[in-house]
């Protein structure tokens, strides 16, 4: 017999006389998890909650965040399921494989990858087989990067007198939306500008760790010169509702933040209304954006898409190729495919399809970029990517980004 209880509070015995009261939850910012169901004694089955758009359609698995308490210390085995989901209209058996490891965490802060993992392609599901050693613990899909922790970076940046941090909005749930510009105060005449944008949906915990080391690396002594000789424009948190109830790639309203850059609704979406009101009124002023980029997750892949059209247009060809070839020779970047560029939108003769890049280039022209970086093991670094790896590949791409436009006219 099988014990559900949505409480998440289960009763595990071990040996004849001793029992633990095994409680599992999420509650706690960022925490996401379904049903959850008792096997036996040391074996649990957690559902991953999921998430759809505004039509029900869509729906991604793509993350879970649970912590364990009163855990005895011997083998449990968790099982992830409910992971079946559809991507663009097209079903699948979920983003949650055998290559996609979770991470445990005893304090919260230092995370490591959980080695003993077995995936079951059929139902499917991913088992995770730990022996913990501690009774409380943490469990997530890649190194949850939340509020607290987008606090902590302002708190620490705000300081320095080349960062000025303007509030372009709200988001659905009344959560303050962010643009930050780093520049020297002391420097003069031309400089070129790059918009970069973080954290569109909000399961890509490592884009927001490659910003930080981007932040922080920009405002390092060692590059107070990259702050003389550009202006960085930075969204740092594009779905910060998103990020506080554990979602996955919608806002409140179901809106996917990186496909209605066509059908914008400041009522419905305020997050990209306000990120491309702030471009707008940019441009608008007669300023110009040099490279724009907007960073992300997924599983196995890692590539570089530049905008529609671009292999037509010889200076942004000429970009996207500088741009790719030095995210190659000079950081951790490791690319499944060569560089190509995007179609019109993601899914002909649908409205609210576009991403950033598809409605950035419709309604402005400008060079912008999309990158994934996976979350499973790279090539180059035969490794799977944890929170070091994202710090500091956010420092090498402020210097490729830096090096791709010195090199440009």
């Amino acid at each position: 017999m099988r014990l559900l209880l949505p409480s998440a509070l289960l009763l595990a015995t071990l040996g004849p006389h001793l029992s633990y009261a095994v409680k599992i939850h999420a509650d706690f910012e960022g925490g996401s998890i379904g049903r959850v169901e008792k096997v036996s004694e040391h074996h649990f089955r957690i559902a991953v909650k999921g998430e759809s758009d505004q039509n029900r359609r869509n729906r991604q698995g793509s993350w879970y965040y649970f912590e364990v308490q009163d855990a005895p210390l011997a083998e449990l085995t968790f099982d992830i399921v409910d992971l079946r989901g559809e991507y663009n209209f097209r079903p699948n058996n979920g983003a949650i494989t055998g290559e996609t490891p979770p991470l445990i965490s005893y304090d919260g802060k230092s995370w490591v990858h959980v080695s003993n993992v077995e995936y079951d392609r059929e139902e499917p599901k991913l088992r995770l087989r730990i022996k913990p050693a501690s009774s409380r613990f943490r469990i997530a899909h890649t190194p949850p990067y939340t509020n607290e922790h987008l606090a902590s970076l302002r708190r620490s940046i705000l300081k320095h007198r080349d960062v000025r941090e303007t509030v372009i909005g709200k988001s659905v749930g009344g959560r303050d939306l962010y643009l930050w510009t780093i520049t020297s105060n002391q420097a003069g005449g031309h400089r070129k500008v790059v918009w970069l944008m973080f954290r569109q949906h909000s399961w890509e915990s490592g884009s927001s760790w490659v910003g930080e080391g981007l932040v922080r690396a920009l405002l390092s002594p060692e590059m107070e010169d990259l702050r003389k000789r550009f202006i960085w424009k930075i969204h740092p948190f594009c779905d910060p509702d998103g990020v506080a109830r554990g979602g996955v790639r919608f806002n409140a309203n179901g809106y996917d933040l990186n496909r209605n850059w066509d059908a914008i609704d400041p009522r419905l979406m305020p997050e990209i209304a306000a990120q491309h009101k702030a471009i707008a009124e940019w441009l608008k002023a007669g300023n110009r954006i040099d490279l724009f980029l907007s960073l992300h997750n997924t599983e196995t892949s890692e590539y570089l898409e530049g905008p529609p059209g671009g292999e037509k247009r010889p200076e942004i060809q000429r970009l996207a190729e500088r741009f790719f070839q030095q995210l190659v020779e000079t950081t951790s970047f490791d690319p499944s495919r060569p560089l190509f560029y995007s179609g019109a939108t993601t899914t002909e003769g649908m409205k609210g399809r576009m991403t950033v890049v598809q409605g950035l280039h419709r309604d402005f022209q400008i060079p912008a970029f999309l990158m994934e970086q996976r979350i499973a093991k790279g090539r180059k670094s035969g490794k799977l990517p944890n929170i070091p790896d994202r710090l500091e590949f956010g420092r090498q791409l402020a210097l490729a980004i830096a090096r791709t436009l010195q090199a440009a006219p």
